[in-house]
Order: structure tokens, then sequence, then C-alpha cells
């Protein structure tokens, strides 16, 4: 199968990478139905409606935010229409959060709603990241060049970094690891299934950001990676009671 993988059928010409974003929203959705059938969820219909509003509203927004920063220059000279069409998981993410948290600000939800998101939300990624895979370079989740084993040609002739193979890998282990957590009932508080999500992924994100060509950088970071910082210290609290914890384990050893 070569790549740009671009099946032809009926005469057209599909686009891979739309198909499966299309197929990772449904698929994301309908698991996140079926968890929320068979979890004792505490928190009303109504509220969690108003939440899954508030998380669209900030993903849309920031997603186009950030990947306009990825490139801004660039970006601009390309319309008003790219700019709207342009957008990244990350920042997709970071706004959904920050969408979430008003919407129950609004409505006076105090209980924590990320749990029951986090597996679908990381399976949505994992298809969505298939169909970056097949379409190569068309897609800017393509690395820099490698003389690697792992170097791939993803259309251009010239072997690179998979990224999204990376990332699909990643992924991978992270739901399975998530998912038999919640199996074994871990007694995680609640919320912090997606706070571990959201903070290893978003570190995964900042480490492999130097494997790619990134054109506009600020300081030797991309836009991405301070991102990834801010994400950190929205979760500082978070990652510094982990760090006590294992700290703790690790000394009684």
């Amino acid at each position: 199968m070569e790549i740009p993988f671009e099946p032809i059928i009926f005469g057209v010409k599909l686009n891979i990478h739309l198909v499966l974003e299309y197929l990772a929203f449904f698929i994301a959705f309908r698991y996140y139905v079926y968890l929320r059938k068979i979890s004792s969820d505490t928190i009303s219909s109504n509220n969690r409606l108003s939440i899954i509003i508030g998380a669209i509203f900030g993903a849309l927004l920031f997603s186009r935010i950030v990947a306009f920063l990825e490139n801004p220059s660039t970006n601009y000279d390309q319309g008003w229409f790219y700019i709207l069409n342009n957008k990244t998981i990350m920042g997709a993410l970071f706004g959904g959060l920050l969408g979430v948290e008003l919407a129950k600000k609004i409505i006076g939800e105090k209980k924590s709603s990320g749990d029951l998101f986090t597996l679908p939300i990381i399976l949505g990624i994992i298809i969505g990241r298939i169909g970056c895979l097949l379409s190569g370079i068309k897609e800017f989740t393509y690395g820099s060049e490698t003389n690697t084993i792992f170097g791939m040609d993803l259309g251009d002739g010239i072997l690179r970094h998979p990224i999204a193979l990376y990332e699909i890998v990643f992924l991978t282990i992270l739901f399975i690891l998530i998912y038999r957590l919640q199996q074994k009932q871990v007694n995680f508080t609640s919320g912090n299934y997606f706070k571990v999500f959201m903070i290893l992924y978003f570190l995964f994100r900042f480490g492999v950001e130097f494997l790619k060509p990134n054109t506009f950088l600020f300081l030797g970071l991309s836009s991405i990676q301070y991102l990834c910082l801010i994400c950190f210290l929205y979760y500082a609290k978070t990652i510094q009671n982990a760090a006590i914890y294992v700290y703790k384990k690790l000394h009684l050893l």
C-alpha cells in the first residue's frame, strides 16, 4: 500500500483522513454513550449535555487558535477559509477542558466529569491518527528526516519519523493501561483518569515535537510545546502530588 493512501470508490478519490476523522467522532461518541449507560454516572443528563456543549465550543475555538499559532505568517497568507479549517487536537483537548470547566461553573456542577470521556477520547484520537498516517505528508503529522530503522517514506521519497504511528502506539498502550486500571477498580480520586491521560499525552507530544520539522519556533519551542507547558501548569498540583507519592513509594523500597 502506498502512502498517501487515496482509494478510489465509484470513480471518486476519497480523502481518507477526512473519512477516518468523521469515523473517529462517531465511534468515540457511541463508545461514550455505551460507557455512560453501563456506569453509575452521578451527573444528571441535563448537566452532562451542558458539559458536552461547553467542551465542543471550547474545542472548536482553541483547535483553530493553536493551529494558527503553529505558523502564523504562513497560515495567514493562505486565507481565512484555510485558517477556519485548520485545526489541531492539542488545542481541541485543552480548549475542551476549559469549556467544560466554564460550563460546570455556569450550571453549578461540582462533580468531576472527565473520567467518562477519557477512553472514548483516546480511541477517537487513535482512529484519527490512522487517517493522518495514511495521508502521509499531506497532513503535518510527519516527522523530520531520519536514518534510523524507524524511517518511513510518507509520500515524498524521504525517510521520515512516522510521528502519527508513534502516537498510535503510545495511545494504544495508554488506552490499555487506563482500561485495566478501571477494570480493577483502582481507587483513584474522581477525575484522575482524565488527568493522567492529559498529563501523559501532553508530555508525549512535548517530546515528539522535537522530531517534527517545525518552522515557527520561539526560544527553541513550538506553539504546541508552549501549550504543553501551560497544561503542566494547569495540572501542577496533580503532578506535584504524583511526584510525592512516587518518591514515598521508592523511599520505602
